[in-house]
């Protein structure tokens, strides 16, 4: 363990890794959906998709105590102690028997995962706030989107070796790393003297404080409105791919393709938002995304083959964009007034953001009908409400 800061390279390249326990944990289980329905829920092969979800859900509701743990204790001691809850939620996962075993390991899995994706987010705001911290979060959303790109191939390289049971065990060696790289090089981002005692009236009174900024509450609805559609996509995704498309055992690679072009989002928004501000970023972001999606849900039936295929890849492209032009920004506007509670601020936006985004994304998810459609309606729908309430609510650009 060290006292000395991290070079600023390495340190956004430690939280991209906290961050990418949440990609890693979704995205390599994608190659095994039609696996685990064929294996646990042949009569319901839609249920599958479950699985993807009651993760996050659990996430979502692990937020609300990994924030508010983080600033009685320390950002380090939680996040460390979410990821061997993980760990062990994943040693469930791998010896669960049926579907619902898997789900509700699967919750608890995400309840531990809560600790390096939020409280990650606090250590970077003890750190940085307004634009700086923007300019950050593009850098590690950069890093972080390597792990999408490479988790399916990870998944579909172990479904070969063993089955998708061992997916689990390649969880417990990730976060295994990752804790021993945060143990040893990262100094703690909350000193002793800022530390907030674990007692319930605090907690309500600061709760009270954060809804009252309005910037934080339009912050947190634009995020579910967000990652509802990102959530979506990912539980419809493969089986578009395979059911539409017919390109079931490429579709790691495809996959990989979309998240590395995808990176463009966020590099774009590291070298345009100190100028154009996080909130002009934001508003053009859904502006062009909304216009991608109708154009892409008005001629999707008219094209058929690789044509079709094209434009699948170009509008998945744009919605994994969309997260790097608009995820930092948003969360950069949530917590730049609020740096005092950064922990527990963390832990409240992401987990109405998150348990939104879930409520938001399961009925478009299992709508899935054997064509884009349902995911193409579902996607416009929730940008274009995003448009409106930036647009409405979301005050000046700065």
């Amino acid at each position: 363990m060290t006292d000395k800061p991290l070079s600023q390279g390495e340190f956004v390249a430690l939280m991209a890794m906290l961050f990418a326990t949440i990609a890693l944990s979704i995205d390599a289980m994608l190659p095994a959906l039609p696996q685990i329905a064929a294996t646990l829920s042949p009569s319901a092969p839609n249920a599958a998709q479950l699985v993807v979800t009651s993760f996050v859900f659990g996430m979502g509701v692990g937020t609300l105590f990994a924030g508010p743990l983080s600033d009685t204790f320390g950002r380090k001691r939680v996040i460390m102690a979410g990821s061997g809850l993980y760990a062990l939620a994943a040693v469930a996962c791998y010896l669960a028997p049926t579907l619902e075993t898997l789900l509700i390991a699967r919750v608890v899995q995400g309840l531990g995962a809560a600790a390096p994706r939020t409280v990650s987010i606090a250590m970077i705001r003890d750190l940085f706030s307004g634009r700086e911290m923007a300019r950050l979060m593009s850098f590690v959303m950069m890093v972080f989107t390597a792990v999408p790109a490479i988790a399916p191939l990870l998944g579909q390289g172990i479904i070969a070796l063993a089955d998708w049971h061992a997916i689990f065990l390649a969880y417990i060696a990730f976060s295994g790393l990752t804790m021993l790289w945060l143990g040893l090089r990262q100094p703690e981002t909350l000193d002793t003297s800022r530390r907030r005692p674990l007692r319930l009236v605090p907690l309500i009174a600061a709760t009270r404080e954060l809804l009252s900024h309005r910037i934080v509450l339009v912050s947190t609805v634009l995020q579910a409105l967000t990652l509802g559609a990102l959530f979506a996509t990912l539980s419809s995704i493969q089986p578009i791919f395979e059911m539409v498309h017919d390109r079931a055992q490429s579709f790691p690679l495809w996959f990989a393709l979309i998240a590395v072009a995808s990176m463009s989002g966020s590099f774009l928004n590291s070298r345009i938002v100190m100028v154009l501000g996080m909130r002009r970023v934001v508003r053009g972001t859904y502006a062009a995304q909304l216009t991608l999606s109708l154009a892409t849900l008005l001629l999707m039936p008219l094209l058929e083959g690789n044509l079709s295929f094209a434009l699948q890849i170009l509008w998945s492209i744009g919605l994994f964009a969309m997260m790097g032009l608009t995820a930092g920004n948003l969360n950069a506007l949530a917590m730049e007034p609020v740096g005092h509670i950064a922990g527990l601020a963390a832990s409240v936006i992401s987990a109405l953001a998150t348990v939104g985004s879930v409520l938001l994304a399961i009925p478009v998810g299992l709508a899935f009908d054997g064509t884009p459609t349902p995911l193409l309606v579902g996607v416009a729908l929730l940008i274009g409400t995003a448009l409106v309430l930036s647009r409405l609510a979301l005050g000046e650009s700065r």
